[in-house]
């Protein structure tokens, strides 16, 4: 029973912030980093760069405005089952073209998007076995994405979106204090650039807005603003497969430089770089009809993801890719922080499966589903 408590206290921690800094962290409402589709956690969440699905009012809302017909995807996972049985992840997007009379004929898109994380109800129990109570937390955000394009090659993009956020607070000696829950609102700025029909790039601040205030102490908790950059590369394409390329850096800005103990800049900046979370995402598309996945993820300061090396005394560290090709007796490889995935079906109608099980510490599966459309109109057409 110690360890149901225990393993809840984690989980409490981990749904509060599952990127945070190890220095500086205090964000909230972390549910809001988690990747929402399985295209994107089969890519590592390098999506910033492409954002050619209605999963870019997560990623780039900017790449909305390059889309033209009415997109719809969503997304199901038993999240996390290998940390504690029960907690669930959805989300559901979608968003259409206009063209209203304000923009002079030039082409705008707009969508909205639900996402939900819940850890279902959890008896909590103390070291000695006595009930404290059943608790059930969950997360939730709604948003609305407009984006527009200024030129043929440039489109800008701005999301909103309100978040509800609730958690349970413990003390060291696993008894239950209270509940806590709160509402905040937030924006997403974004744009995505087309140079040329090979290239894209893509760069975007998330979560901006006030802090998330907690009732009823009234603890107020950072959201976790978060930037991205990201390119997209399609090195081929023809008629039977497209390979495209996406590497990609987020940074979490809540709390940057904000450590300077005795501590040059330079030194700051090199540990700036080493929090910064990289991943690159590769997608091959054969006769339009199957997609391949992988992707590479590496968050060396927060454990997930990269090179994963057991010492001589049976601890393990996480490194980064150079790290991994430049040092040496770093100790046993014991894995490596990659996702992967496959989509089966039409340019209209896919079906997605991916899983980011190699990015965590402990054994899980993490399945994600998704069922996309790229062209609601011409679904409903054939349908009718």
């Amino acid at each position: 029973m110690r360890i149901i408590a225990i393993t809840s206290i984690c989980l409490a921690c981990l749904l509060a912030n599952p990127y945070v800094d190890g220095d500086f962290g205090n964000e909230g409402a972390g549910a809001l980093l988690l990747w929402p589709t399985a295209r994107s956690t089969a890519l590592a969440g390098a999506m910033t760069g492409l954002a050619d699905e209605a999963e870019a009012t997560f990623f780039n809302p900017a790449g909305l405005a390059f889309q033209s017909t009415a997109k719809a995807d969503i997304t199901a996972a038993e999240w996390l089952p290998g940390l504690y049985p029960g907690m669930l992840y959805g989300s559901a997007i979608g968003g259409a073209p206009i063209r209203p009379p304000c923009l002079g004929g030039h082409n705008a898109y707009v969508s909205g998007s639900l996402t939900g994380l819940t850890t279902g109800e959890t008896d909590i129990v103390n070291e000695h076995g006595d009930f404290l109570g059943r608790v059930t937390t969950w997360s939730g955000m709604a948003g609305l994405q407009v984006s527009v394009l200024v030129t043929d090659q440039l489109g800008a993009g701005i999301g909103l979106k309100v978040l509800h956020d609730s958690r349970y607070r413990w003390g060291w000696d696993l008894w239950l204090s209270e509940y806590e829950e709160g509402e905040a609102a937030a924006a997403d700025i974004a744009v995505l650039y087309r140079p040329f029909s090979q290239v894209s790039i893509g760069a975007a601040i998330a979560n901006l807005g006030p802090p998330i205030v907690y009732r009823p102490n009234g603890e107020t908790d950072d959201l976790p603003r978060m930037a991205r950059l990201g390119l997209c590369w399609t090195p081929v394409e023809n008629r039977n497969v497209r390979l495209r390329v996406m590497p990609e850096l987020d940074k979490l800005l809540v709390g940057m430089f904000s450590d300077t103990t005795g501590k040059s800049f330079g030194r700051q900046l090199n540990e700036e770089w080493r929090d910064v979370r990289k991943a690159v995402g590769v997608e091959a598309t054969f006769f339009s009809l199957v997609s391949l996945r992988l992707g590479y993820f590496e968050d060396v300061t927060n454990q997930l993801g990269g090179f994963v090396f057991e010492d001589l005394q049976g601890w393990t560290k996480h490194y980064g890719l150079w790290d991994a090709l430049s040092r040496k007796s770093l100790g046993q490889l014991k894995s490596i922080g990659l996702c992967w995935g496959i989509g089966i079906g039409t340019n209209t109608l896919r079906f997605d499966l991916s899983s980011d099980a190699a990015i965590y510490d402990f054994p899980t599966s993490n399945w994600k589903f998704q069922l996309t459309c790229n062209d609601l109109g011409r679904l409903f057409r054939v349908r009718s």
